[in-house]
């Protein structure tokens, strides 16, 4: 063995951190938390969504349009102050972003090891035990490894009798990311989290998306056709910090066409943000309010 050079042997055997450490390949699902799902679905399917499928023991709908997946939840939380539950007005919330990933389990241990916290499961008869971690607030991320041919949908939940199990999606939409209101000066601190548990990358301050461009953006390392972002916006200069506002504030969703996409919305109901700081388009839109706060972000993106 040559050994003259030690550096260069130590160079050539250094271990690097993998760019994808856990196999992340896009989102699974979003899940929202309610008392108000009828309400909720109303909203949904004026956006496109379809129910397709009701959880075999609890409150819980399955909503669709292509390849993206919504969860209502309506089941009565197990534990006060759980992830199920929703805001005291009856506000619906995003309670959970389910991941795609290559193994769950794997992709679990790592992030604790890494000092993620482990939500306990609570499996009942015929359902699926789906690994979970706390994520921002009372919000989990879960690490979902059946996606393709056989789903966690086929295990957890009973198709609704006569509907179209895969409805197409309106104007190819698809999910393009999370927004996510931090506390003051936290930024740092939420961009490592993503970054040394999932291997999120921050984009330079010049490349943003869509019409609202405040905050950091963090690219997930997901393959290109799967890619998603999450905004990390803080509060308003001269605004109190308050901690338990930290949570997902609103979904993304990508269209190549953003103008046709809020004209098809449009006839659907839907309608849509015009003011001066605020306005459609190319870049993306903004849906006006419901039920308290609940919006959608469109935002051009040319994948399918």
């Amino acid at each position: 063995m040559n050994t003259s050079n030690p550096a260069a042997l130590a160079d050539r055997e250094s271990i690097t951190e993998p760019a994808n450490p856990l196999g992340l390949d896009g989102i699974e699902f979003i899940e929202y938390a309610t008392s108000k799902p009828q309400a909720l679905g109303q909203v949904l399917e004026m956006m496109g969504f379809r129910p397709v499928a009701r959880h075999r023991s609890r409150e819980v709908l399955l909503y669709r349009q292509g390849a993206i997946h919504v969860i209502v939840n309506a089941h009565a939380p197990a534990l006060p102050g759980s992830a199920s539950d929703s805001a005291p007005d009856g506000k619906p919330v995003i309670a959970a972003v389910a991941l795609r990933v290559r193994d769950a389990a794997a992709a679990y241990r790592r992030a604790l090891d890494r000092g993620a916290w482990a939500v306990p499961s609570r499996v009942e008869v015929m359902e699926l035990n789906i690994p979970a971690i706390h994520g921002v607030g009372t919000s989990r991320i879960y690490f979902v490894d059946r996606y393709d041919k056989f789903s966690i949908y086929d295990v957890d939940f009973v198709p609704i009798p006569g509907v179209d199990m895969h409805p197409p999606a309106v104007a190819g939409l698809h999910f393009f990311g999370v927004v996510q209101y931090i506390g003051n000066d936290r930024a740092e601190d939420w961009s490592e989290f993503y970054r040394e548990l999932f291997g999120f990358s921050e984009l330079p301050a010049e490349q943003r998306f869509g019409i609202l461009p405040k905050g950091r953006i963090l690219q997930s390392p997901c393959p290109a056709a799967a890619r998603f972002y999450i905004q990390l916006i803080e509060p308003e200069a001269g605004v109190l910090d308050v901690e338990d506002d930290e949570g997902l504030q609103r979904v993304g969703l990508g269209t190549a066409d953003v103008l046709a996409t809020v004209a098809e919305l449009g006839k659907r109901g839907v309608e849509f943000v015009e003011s001066r700081g605020v306005h459609t388009e190319d870049r993306g839109a903004l849906t006006r309010s419901w039920l308290g706060g609940l919006s959608f972000e469109l935002v051009h993106d040319q994948r399918a």
